[in-house]
C-alpha cells in the first residue's frame, strides 16, 4: 500500500487547490473573526468586568461594520474558489503522510525508535490520546476556548516537551510513607537532574557545567552545603570535580549503595556523615535516608538516525498564550509516585499495573492519536511542533465535499491526527456514513495504521496496529454510535487481513505485537443513557483497563471531560494545579462533567448534581490481549494527563503496554 505524501497526485492539481483556497481564505477569515467578536469566553467577560476602561465594546462596534463590508466584497471571489475547491475534492487523497528526518538534537531527546532485532523479553510501547478542540476560532468559542492558532502551537510544544523529558519515578517501600505526595519530592529530584527547559538543552559551556544547583534537597542555598560545594572539602568528590563520572550523586548510575549516595557500601553507620549524626540515617528529616525511598531516573537512549531525505528545522521563540494560560515551556519535572512491592507493582486490588494522574505526557511516548484537529492552519502549526519529536505523522485525515461515503456535504475533515516514532507501513481511512445534525458537517471516521516496531531473528517484521477514531457526539444518538462501532470492528478486521499478506520476496508473515484502539468515543461507562454503548461487542474484543464491567469503572478511573465554565479558573490554570484538583474528590466534582440523572436538579453553583463515578470518561485506549500465538501483552501503566490545562476541554490519557514472546532468552 502506498502512503500519500501529498494531498493530490499531480503538481497541477495542488496548484489549483492552492489557488482555490487563496480565493476562499479572505472570506473565511473575515467571517471567522466576525463571529468570534460576537462570542466571548468566560475569561474575556471577566476581564471586561474587571477593567472599566476596556475598549472591547467599542472595538466590536467599530470592527463589525468593517468586517461586514469586507465580507461582502470578498464573497464573489470566495464563491468562485469554493466551486473550484469542491470539484477538486474528488481527486484528493484521504490523508497526508509526512516524514521528517530526525536531527541530532531530536535523536538526543529520544525521538528516534529502534528497529533492532526483536528479543524474547520484548519491549514496552506507550500510547497517548487527546481531544485538542482545534476548531475554527468562532466555533471553538462555544466550548469556551479561543486563539486556535496559538493553542495549536502550544499543544504541540507541551506534548513534545513532556514526551522527551527524562523518565523519573520514586518508589516507596515503607508503609508509613504512603501519605507522601509527589509534590513533596519534586525538589529532591531537582537536585539530581538537569533543571533547564526541556525545549532547550543546556549548552556544553563552562558556565553551564559549573552552574550551582539552586534547589538543594538538603537545605537552603549557602556556602556550607556538603554536596554542592566545590574544592578539597567536598565529601563526595576527592578533587572537587562535580562532573566526575564516579560521582554517585550528580550522575545517575553510581556504583555506591543507592540508599545513601553519600556513604560507600558498608559504611552507612559511619560517624563522618556530613548530613547528620550517627543513628539519624533513617530520620524523616533526612531527605537522603528517608525510609525505603529510591529514586529512579532514566532518559531516552538515542538510537542512530535512519537514512532519509526529509529535513526539519526548529521554529523561533515560543508564543506565550494570552488569557492567563501558562506556556509551560519550562517544565518542573514533577515526578510520578508509586509504592514498590515485591514482585509486580500494584496500586489497587488486583489491577497489576500502575495508574496515576500526571502533569506531563509519559516519557518516551511512542504513538499519539489526536482528535478535533479541524482547522487547517492549526493543523500545520501542530504538525510542525510534533515533528520535533515524532518523525512520522498522518494529518489532514478525511474527505471533503461529496467524495466517497459522504452523502452530505463535508465542510470539515475527520479531525483525526496520528503521530508515531516508528515507521508507518500502511494507512487506511474510512468515513462513517451515518452522521446526523451538526456532526454530519464533519467527515468523522476511523484511521487504521500499521507500524513496524522491530524485526525477528527469522527476519520477520514485527508490527503493530492502531485504530484512531472520533465517534458521533450528539447526546441520545446511542444507535448511531453503536453502528459506528460495528463498522469500526468490521473495517479493522478487513484492514488487518488486507495488510497481513506475506511479503512477495520472502513469503514471511508479519508478527503482530499489539492491536490498540484510541480516540474520543463520546460515551462513558457510568451514564444510564449510554447503556447500549457500554454493552457493545467492542469490549469483548478489546480490553478497557479502566473498566470493571458494563456501567462500572474501577475506583481510580477518572472522567476526561472538563466543565468548560471553569477552564480559566486559577485553580486549574496550569498542569500542576489541575493535577492537584483532579487528585481531590471535591475538585473533581467542581471541574469535571459528571453523569446526571434524568430528573436532575442544579446544585448551589448551577451545575448538575453528580450521579456516580469520577466524571464522564469519554476518551479511551483499548487493547487486544491476544494478538499473536504464545505472545504476551500486559499493561504496565495508565495515566490521566493534565499537561494541556487551559488549552482544551478534555484530559488526555496514556497507556504503556509490555509485549513479550513468552520465550526464554537464547
Amino acid at each position: 500500500m502506498v502512503l500519500h505524501t501529498s494531498p493530490y497526485s499531480s503538481a497541477f492539481l495542488r496548484c489549483l487547490s492552492s489557488l482555490s483556497w487563496g480565493f476562499i481564505f479572505p472570506c473565511y477569515w473575515l467571517l471567522d473573526n466576525l463571529l468570534s467578536s460576537c462570542v466571548a469566553t468566560s475569561l474575556e467577560k471577566r476581564r471586561r468586568s474587571q477593567d472599566p476602561c476596556s475598549f472591547a465594546t467599542l472595538y466590536v462596534l467599530v470592527s463589525t461594520p468593517l468586517y461586514l463590508l469586507l465580507l461582502l466584497a470578498s464573497l464573489p471571489f470566495a464563491l468562485l474558489g469554493f466551486l473550484l475547491w469542491a470539484t477538486l475534492q474528488a481527486a484528493r487523497h484521504p490523508y497526508l503522510y509526512t516524514y521528517r528526518r530526525p536531527d541530532k538534537h531530536q535523536a538526543e531527546q529520544g525521538g528516534v525508535a529502534s528497529l533492532a532485532d526483536w528479543r524474547p523479553q520484548g519491549r514496552s510501547f506507550c500510547f497517548g490520546s487527546s481531544n485538542v478542540c482545534l476548531l475554527p476560532d468562532s466555533l471553538a468559542r462555544f466550548n469556551n476556548l479561543s486563539e486556535t492558532q496559538r493553542r495549536a502551537r502550544e499543544v504541540g510544544k507541551r506534548i513534545r516537551n513532556g514526551a522527551s523529558r527524562p523518565q523519573i519515578k520514586i518508589y516507596i517501600d515503607s508503609p508509613t510513607n504512603t501519605s507522601i505526595s509527589a509534590t513533596s519530592f519534586s525538589s529532591l529530584v531537582t537536585g539530581f537532574r538537569r533543571t533547564s527547559s526541556l525545549g532547550q538543552r543546556p549548552d556544553n559551556t563552562p558556565e553551564a557545567e559549573t552552574e550551582p544547583v539552586t534547589d538543594c534537597p538538603i537545605h537552603t542555598a549557602g556556602s556550607d552545603c556538603p554536596i554542592h560545594t566545590t574544592g578539597p572539602n567536598c565529601p563526595i568528590h576527592s578533587k572537587g570535580d562535580q562532573g566526575s563520572s564516579d560521582c554517585p550523586v550528580h550522575v545517575a548510575g553510581g556504583e555506591d549503595t543507592p540508599e545513601c549516595p553519600l556513604h560507600t557500601a558498608g559504611s552507612q553507620n559511619s560517624s563522618d556523615c556530613p548530613l547528620h549524626t550517627t543513628g539519624a540515617q533513617n530520620s524523616p528529616d533526612c531527605p537522603m535516608h528517608a525510609s525505603g525511598v529510591q529514586i529512579s531516573i532514566s532518559a531516552p537512549e538515542p538510537d542512530p538516525p535512519e537514512a532519509g531525505t526529509g529535513n526539519h528545522q526548529g521554529e523561533g521563540d515560543a508564543e506565550s498564550l494570552t488569557g492567563g494560560v501558562p506556556s509551560n515551556n519550562t517544565l518542573s519535572h514533577r515526578t510520578s509516585m508509586f509504592k514498590k512491592h515485591t514482585g509486580r507493582k500494584r496500586r489497587h486490588g488486583d489491577d497489576g499495573f500502575d495508574h496515576e494522574i500526571s502533569a506531563f505526557f509519559p516519557a518516551n511516548l511512542d504513538f499519539l492519536c489526536l482528535q478535533e484537529v479541524f482547522d487547517h492552519r492549526a493543523m500545520s502549526r501542530l504538525r510542525q511542533q510534533l515533528h520535533h519529536y515524532f518523525p512520522y505523522i498522518l494529518s489532514d485525515v478525511g474527505r471533503y465535499a461529496w467524495k466517497g461515503c459522504c452523502s452530505r456535504f463535508k465542510f470539515l475533515n475527520s479531525g483525526v491526527m496520528m503521530a508515531s516514532r516508528y515507521p508507518i507501513l500502511d494507512a487506511h481511512y474510512e468515513c462513517y456514513p451515518n452522521g446526523r445534525g451538526e456532526d454530519a458537517l464533519a467527515a468523522k471516521g476511523v484511521l487504521f495504521v500499521k507500524v513496524q516496531v522491530g524485526t525477528s531473528h527469522q527476519e520477520q517484521r514485527v508490527v503493530g496496529y492502531l485504530t484512531c477514531t472520533h465517534l458521533h457526539a450528539i447526546e441520545g444518538d446511542a444507535a448511531v454510535r453503536c453502528e459506528q462501532l460495528d463498522l469500526l470492528l468490521m473495517w479493522g478486521a478487513e484492514f488487518r487481513k488486507m495488510t497481513s499478506r506475506p511479503s512477495e520476496e520472502k513469503g514471511l508473515e508479519d508478527q503482530v505485537a499489539f492491536d490498540v484502539v484510541l480516540g474520543d468515543l463520546n460515551f462513558d461507562n457510568c451514564s444510564s443513557e449510554d447503556k447500549l454503548e457500554q454493552q457493545h461487542a467492542v469490549f469483548t474484543q478489546y480490553k478497557d483497563p479502566c473498566r470493571l464491567g458494563p456501567g462500572e469503572d474501577k475506583p481510580w478511573a477518572l472522567g476526561t471531560l472538563l466543565d468548560t465554565s471553569g477552564l480559566y479558573d486559577e485553580e486549574v490554570s496550569s498542569p500542576e494545579s489541575l493535577q492537584k484538583v483532579m487528585e481531590n474528590e471535591e475538585g473533581r466534582k467542581e471541574y469535571l462533567v459528571f453523569p446526571t440523572n434524568k430528573n436532575h436538579c442544579p446544585n448551589q453553583k448551577g451545575r448538575k448534581i453528580p450521579l456516580k463515578g469520577n466524571g464522564r470518561r469519554i476518551d479511551y485506549i483499548l487493547y487486544r490481549e491476544e494478538v499473536q500465538q504464545d505472545w504476551k501483552v500486559d499493561i504496565e501503566e495508565f495515566s490521566f494527563i493534565t499537561q494541556l490545562a487551559g488549552l482544551t476541554d478534555h484530559l488526555s490519557v496514556a497507556m504503556r503496554l509490555a509485549v513479550s514472546t513468552g520465550e526464554e532468552e537464547p
